[in-house]
């Protein structure tokens, strides 16, 4: 039986807990980070309103199958543009599109930006690929574009990006009492920071040359803009990080050969900036919800978005796109430069920044190593290349195939190399 004394005692120490955590949450809140402006002055964000997305029905069944090439009742072509997305940092968030701009490089802002790791080779582009990276899929870019409308624009804005990661929670109580902020709101759980879309004309930021595969561009280094929150976060320490964060130059951009039509049949010699290869990755929904299906057993909902595609159409049958040439996506011609071969990406799950072990990667390779230029990985998607350098794309673009072929990806070399690798 416990005395009087024993529960003054339990209570005092019950009350002194009391006190601390209020005191505690008092300072988070007095303290907390404040930002003079919500968002980037005379400027408006690029995207579909939050909560809201084209793909909300992704999972449904009618998508299990192609549909004939005509118009539905409500007077839309059935084979069109279910959804868009930019990815201004390359392997993290994406952002959905109700429409874009179509640059020489693909859609409007997308992989303008990267990570990299300096090493003994240099400076390395990290992706999604590289072994503990996958926390990348957390970071989340907002695009915010300069808008006349804006009561406070001016002519001198270029527009900013702000970039969103995960707040790190320490051990013990600290970190309890910080998940309990968090949960009333009182701190936020993601931490931001802003940088420039475009440098300034006479610009501080250093060119620095960065290997992304076998190409070695020159970008701009936004290393100094890089919190010491975000080193840690990405597990590295801050004051020895060999982390960075560069900028495409428009003037050092990857120029394109191998499966891309050449100069002299569209008038351009295509480019990209840090794509992997093509300017537009372009995926039907059908031929994903056949992966999806296999891969049920694993992951009971593998979303298309695991892909990264920057198109995604609806109506054609599953692989129906493995033999386009030639498209028009809302009038517009367009190349099928080659088919998407894939690599263990989309393992991780761009919700969560899990990194399954073996899928969707080991169902793709047991029956979608279909091209002869690469029977060692998997085909899942198209690569294109449009026949103009600018043209606007709309979610509910008629998608009309113009000629269909054989395909036969050409793996990328080195200069000098005959066999890649070597």
């Amino acid at each position: 039986m416990s005395t009087p004394i024993s529960r003054d005692i339990s209570l005092g120490g019950t009350t002194s807990i009391l006190v601390i955590i209020i005191c505690v949450l008092s300072v988070l809140v007095l303290f907390r980070p404040t930002c003079a402006q919500s968002h980037p002055k005379g400027c408006l964000r690029l995207g579909l309103s939050e909560g809201k997305s084209n793909l909300d029905d992704e999972f449904d069944p009618k998508y299990n199958t192609g549909v004939p090439n005509e118009y539905d009742a409500k007077g839309r072509p059935t084979w069109r543009v279910k959804a868009l997305f930019t990815y201004p940092l390359k392997s993290c968030g994406g952002i959905e599109l109700q429409a874009s701009e179509v640059v020489p490089t693909g859609l409007e802002f997308d992989r303008q930006f990267v990570f990299a790791e300096n090493t003994t080779d240099g400076w390395n582009c990290r992706t999604l690929r590289n072994a503990g990276f996958q926390r990348l899929a957390l970071i989340h870019p907002e695009i915010w574009v300069p808008d006349p409308s804006s009561p406070d624009y001016d002519s001198t804005i270029q527009g900013e990006m702000i970039i969103s990661y995960p707040r790190l929670v320490p051990p013990g109580y600290m970190g309890v009492l910080m998940k309990l902020a968090m949960a009333m709101n009182i701190l936020n759980s993601r931490r931001k920071f802003r940088v420039p879309l475009f440098p300034p004309s006479e610009t501080k930021f250093p060119l620095l040359p960065v290997r992304i595969w076998k190409d070695k561009p020159l970008a701009w280094d936004y290393g100094s803009l890089l919190p010491p929150t975000l080193h840690t976060y990405l597990g590295f320490s801050p004051a020895e990080s060999p982390l960075t964060l560069l900028r495409a130059n428009p003037s050092h951009l990857r120029q394109i050969y191998r499966n891309a039509p050449c100069a002299q049949d569209i008038g351009f010699q295509p480019t990209t900036a840090f794509a992997d290869a093509y300017p537009i990755h372009l995926l039907n929904l059908s031929s994903h919800q056949d992966v999806a299906m296999k891969c049920a057993y694993a992951i009971p909902k593998l979303s298309i978005r695991r892909f990264r595609a920057n198109i995604i159409t609806q109506g054609p049958g599953a692989f129906d796109e493995d033999s386009w040439k030639r498209i028009e996506i809302g009038g517009v011609e367009i190349h099928a430069a080659c088919r998407t071969v894939r690599c263990r990406l989309p393992n991780v799950d761009p919700d969560s920044g899990e990194r399954h072990g073996v899928e969707p990667d080991r169902t793709l390779k047991a029956y979608r190593r279909i091209d002869e230029g690469d029977r060692t990985n998997a085909c899942l998607g198209m690569q294109l290349v449009p026949a103009v350098e600018r043209w606007r794309v709309i979610c509910g673009d008629e998608v009309v195939v113009l000629e269909r072929g054989e395909h036969r990806y050409i793996k990328m070399l080195a200069p000098g190399e005959a066999v890649e690798g070597v």
